[in-house]
């Protein structure tokens, strides 16, 4: 996610808006900008570092006592100048800078256009301050009031305005947004570490409402306009403890964060009845005529290709392959002219990856690009992207990057089929909407029982085995991956009906088995696959979703999923494994946001 931070004050603005910036650096950005009001409005903004817009503001005179600042995680628009914040509307009176994603803003944009506003950039952000512009009758908070009920999706902003150098007019809508409250000065940022050298002392803003934040006062209102107070809370965080929100780790915070990242990548793609919009980022001619689909990926985002194929086998005829891209690159090339490759990467520099797909590319295939950060080699190359709308995740075990890959995953297959089939499963999207609400009750319910579970069987383990059929099978190969790359302990992923063709001479008292059973059709072929192992002493953890049934004479835990739609079961059995692998990872003293060996971004071969 981006980061925002706003002064008014006595001061020179420029100092907190720098070093603010700096404080979120761990959040990831592409690009990064300031604006300051003295006399006018004046922008600074670059592609790249802070410390590149310092080289820039080290050859400029900056007196404004009031400004606002941004780091740009890209999400419309590649990485660059223009596309950078703050953004003006047309007359430059006005500048904005927000996170988050403003789903309609190509309709809004095109109304602004014909009305005669002129756009600079690509981003979804500048709607904002040609709507400010439009509606401006000298009050701001009024303007910015009338332009918020036009937008539809998530949002933090912050708009000032050279007619009112005395205010900032913040507002949240599902993204973070927090005031600082000091002497003859106050502050906002998008998170608390902004904040945590100059104030302790802070307002926290709740969705819907808007702050008139000036030198001397803070006026903060509901959606309906009127004012309301607010409780002042006092931070006593650490500074590296703001840095994760108060988590412990990284790896724990982007766990928390997965209900909203994945509200984020269905954003302006998927509604509420299941009706589906991906032609702007997919056209039609990409997978108009394709006999064959190729998912290339590596490491976890291979277990996600694994989840693509399973869908499209499901929703259509076509021949289905996914593939490891360190494989790939050295088997025979089947791809031609009618061959649609997938490829998934969250970082979108990983150099098999990069590699498989560029062969994929000179046979002739169609390339689709699954990734996380705008402006990606991956991005660049590929000839149509799906963004996951992620934000940054800087574990390098990934969490959030997996789930909203498999999100972007389930929008394409039933994309995918429409173009097959002419239909496509809206009661799959439909239920897909409710996934990020029934995440935050997974975590919710189960971490505790999960934490324990983990400090007092899991954690000193020789070995460990994760059990499941179909679907269930791909998620446990996500599963064992997770325990494994952050606390050491060996794990291996088995189809539940292999665990007698070998392995099952591994099972002794004691051992633990963390188990699937989501999918209807194989739930009792599954349980009967756990007998075995219960009658050899092994200690199960059972993750399923059917309730009405007794699991007594197999799990030794039971974690019961939300009920969803099966296909949709991977989003949340995924959850319950990251916690298991956390917690077994923290008890053995790990670095769970480090582990030995390993790096985010795997971009040699």
């Amino acid at each position: 996610m981006c980061g925002i931070v706003g002064y008014v004050g006595i001061n020179s603005a420029a100092p907190f808006l720098v070093q603010g910036l700096k404080k979120l650096e761990y959040r990831g950005y592409d690009s990064v900008g300031i604006c300051e009001i003295n006399d006018e409005l004046r922008v600074h903004k670059t592609k790249g570092r802070i410390a590149d817009l310092e080289q820039i503001l080290a050859h400029v005179d900056l007196r404004g006592s009031i400004g606002i600042g941004h780091t740009r995680w890209a999400t419309h628009g590649a990485p660059s100048h223009v596309n950078a914040h703050p953004h003006y509307d047309c007359t430059q009176r006005f500048a904005v800078v927000h996170n988050g994603i403003i789903e309609n803003y190509q309709q809004l944009r095109l109304e602004l256009q014909n009305e005669g506003h002129v756009f600079v950039s690509e981003t979804d952000t500048e709607v904002i301050g040609h709507l400010v512009e439009q509606y401006y009758q000298g009050d701001l908070l009024q303007a910015v009031r009338q332009a918020v009920s036009r937008l539809a999706g998530s949002y933090a902003m912050v708009v000032i305005c050279v007619d009112h150098p005395d205010q900032l007019i913040a507002v949240r809508q599902d993204s973070p947004l927090v005031i600082g409250l000091g002497e003859r000065e106050n502050y906002i940022a998008s998170d608390i570490p902004a904040l945590l050298e100059y104030t302790r002392t802070v307002y926290v803003l709740e969705d819907g409402q808007m702050a008139k934040v000036m030198r001397d006062q803070v006026e903060i209102y509901n959606a309906n306009g009127q004012l309301v107070e607010v409780p002042v809370l006092h931070v006593d965080w650490s500074p590296v403890q703001a840095e994760k929100a108060g988590y412990a780790d990284f790896m724990l915070k982007e766990i928390h964060e997965q209900p909203k990242a994945v509200r984020d990548t269905l954003a302006g793609r998927v509604a509420k009845d299941g009706s589906l919009t991906l032609q702007n980022e997919i056209p039609q001619e990409l997978v108009k005529g394709i006999k064959r689909v190729e998912f290339i990926a590596c490491g976890t985002a291979y277990h996600a290709a694994l989840y693509g194929k399973c869908l499209l086998e499901r929703f259509t005829d076509l021949v289905v392959y996914a593939d490891l891209a360190s494989e790939y690159r050295y088997k025979p090339n089947k791809a031609d002219q009618q061959t649609l490759a997938v490829v998934i990467s969250q970082s979108g520099e990983t150099a098999d990856t990069l590699g498989a797909m560029r062969l994929a590319k000179a046979a002739g295939a169609r390339i689709l690009a699954i990734t996380n950060v705008v402006g990606s080699t991956l991005s660049r190359e590929a000839d149509a992207v799906l963004y996951t709308h992620a934000g940054p995740e800087i574990a390098v075990a990934s969490t959030k990057a997996y789930t909203t890959q498999l999100a972007c995953l389930g929008m394409l297959a039933a994309y995918i089929q429409a173009e097959n089939t002419g239909a496509y499963e809206r009661e799959l999207l439909a239920a897909l909407q409710l996934i990020p609400e029934q995440m935050e009750q997974l975590i919710a319910e189960t971490e505790t029982i999960l934490k324990q579970y983990a400090e007092e069987h899991l954690w000193d383990a020789h070995d460990t085995f994760f059990l499941g059929r179909g679907l269930d099978y791909a998620s446990a190969m996500e599963g064992q991956l997770k325990l494994k790359e952050i606390s050491y302990i060996h794990g291996e992923a088995l189809a539940a009906g292999e665990l007698k063709h070998g392995t099952l001479a591994l099972i002794e008292p004691g051992v633990p088995v963390v188990a699937l059973a989501t999918q209807p059709q194989l739930v009792d072929k599954t349980i009967s696959n756990l007998k075995e192992v219960k009658a050899r002493g092994g200690d199960i953890v059972l993750l399923a979703m059917e309730e009405n049934r007794d699991y007594s004479d197999v799990a030794s835990e039971l974690i019961l999923i939300p009920q969803t739609h099966p296909l949709l079961a991977p989003l949340l059995t995924a959850i319950p494994m990251q916690i298991l692998a956390y917690y077994a990872a923290k008890t053995r003293g790990c670095d769970v946001d480090k582990p030995r060996n390993l790096a985010k971004s795997v971009t040699v071969e």
